[in-house]
């Protein structure tokens, strides 16, 4: 009985972290976080800094607020996201950091390995 509860329990996180990592599987929302590192941000700016559509980034956007990923306000007609959740941020910095470091050495294109997911700090 005590073994089924530890794989119910388990089977529980794996699903979790599943959906999570699902949600950071696609590329716009990965664009987006990485723009939202410097600091809050109207949608319109991110539209215009990912280069994608206003009906793409709402969507994406909306994703990662359902998640608890991002937080918004509004001010008038325009929405502000911000991060909420600075623990995914530092997961992608890591992630991103270490896909471009093997990038870089397959490649050598560039120094870029530093770039990721860094705010105006």
């Amino acid at each position: 009985m005590k073994e089924n509860l530890g794989r119910e329990a388990m089977g529980e996180v794996f699903e979790e972290v599943s959906n999570y990592f699902f949600l950071l599987s696609e590329p716009t929302r990965l664009k987006i976080l990485h723009a939202l590192c410097g600091g809050e941000r109207p949608v319109g700016e991110i539209v215009t800094e990912i280069e994608s559509t206003q009906a793409n980034v709402s969507r994406q956007l909306n994703m990662l607020y359902r998640a608890r990923i991002l937080g918004r306000r509004k001010e008038g007609t325009q929405v502000y996201y911000r991060i909420d959740d600075q623990a995914t941020v530092d997961l992608c910095r890591t992630v991103c950091g270490q896909m471009a470091s093997r990038i870089e050495s397959r490649a050598s294109a560039g120094k870029v390995a530093g770039t990721f997911m860094v705010g105006d700090e």
